[in-house]
């Protein structure tokens, strides 16, 4: 399995087909695994690549750099060593990451597609809710799982998804906890007229999570933005209907 070394931390990718590039970033303890419904088709004109973020998946674990900038630098670093200039498309948090690189380094990203992105959390409730979750997550890790992850899906999705989610987050790394108390405080808005990189927020139509304010209200902040709501889907379209959720970046990347 490829691996590269980024920051002191060993990362796992894979890079596939030719064409326009594609960097794929999972959401929140899952891996790049999360994707591999969409590469088939995506590989036949696309250079595809899906990356492990640190502390997640088949990359290593550490106990420090959890943070929106070190992952954010991680990235930039994966880019400028396998020498891709790609649409950088991120699930759930990977979406900070995105918009983060393409507000620090522009140079380095062609196109950001934010997929149920946390822009912000809109209500002092929700924030109260991922304190909660983090609370819940050291007392018992995999019932609070058991009990969150169903949420993540829309009615539509596949059975057997949210079982296979739950598998994913539990060989992920403790660690990443401490994204969500970062998180909390996190609203790119005030920053996001300066972005120069085109931006897509793709969203879920019923996504539990991230209401659809979250991504109008990003856009709204930020010039030639646009919004695309996948119908029926919730906070992770591109496992719940990969054709449609390929169709849509088709039409954007």
């Amino acid at each position: 399995m490829p691996y590269l070394d980024v920051n002191d931390t060993r990362l796992h990718y894979e890079d596939a087909g030719d064409g326009p590039a594609l960097l794929f970033l999972h959401g929140w303890g899952t891996s790049g695994r999360v994707w591999q419904s969409c590469l088939p088709d995506l590989v036949r004109d696309h250079r595809v690549i899906t990356l492990d973020w640190r502390g997640c998946g088949r990359s290593d674990h550490p106990a420090e750099g959890n943070t929106i900038a070190a992952i954010t630098a991680d990235v930039a670093a994966v880019i400028e060593k396998l020498g891709a200039k790609p649409t950088v498309v991120g699930s759930s948090i990977g979406g900070i990451f995105a918009t983060e690189l393409a507000l620090a380094r522009p140079e380095l990203v062609t196109r950001v597609v934010a997929v149920d992105s946390p822009g912000y959390w809109p209500s002092a409730g929700i924030r109260e809710k991922v304190y909660d979750l983090r609370e819940r997550l050291v007392d018992d890790r995999t019932g609070t799982f058991a009990g969150w992850v169903p949420n993540w899906f829309g009615p539509a999705a596949a059975p057997g998804l949210a079982d296979w989610t739950i598998r994913q987050l539990l060989d992920s790394g403790v660690y990443i906890d401490e994204l969500f108390t970062e998180c909390t405080t996190y609203d790119p808005r005030p920053r996001l007229a300066d972005l120069t990189v085109p931006i897509t927020y793709l969203h879920g139509e019923l996504d539990a999570e991230i209401p659809l304010e979250v991504p109008r209200s990003c856009a709204a902040a930020t010039p030639g933005a646009r919004v695309h709501v996948l119908a029926g889907c919730g906070h992770v379209p591109h496992q719940e209907n990969p054709r449609a959720f390929t169709a849509a970046l088709r039409s954007i990347a």
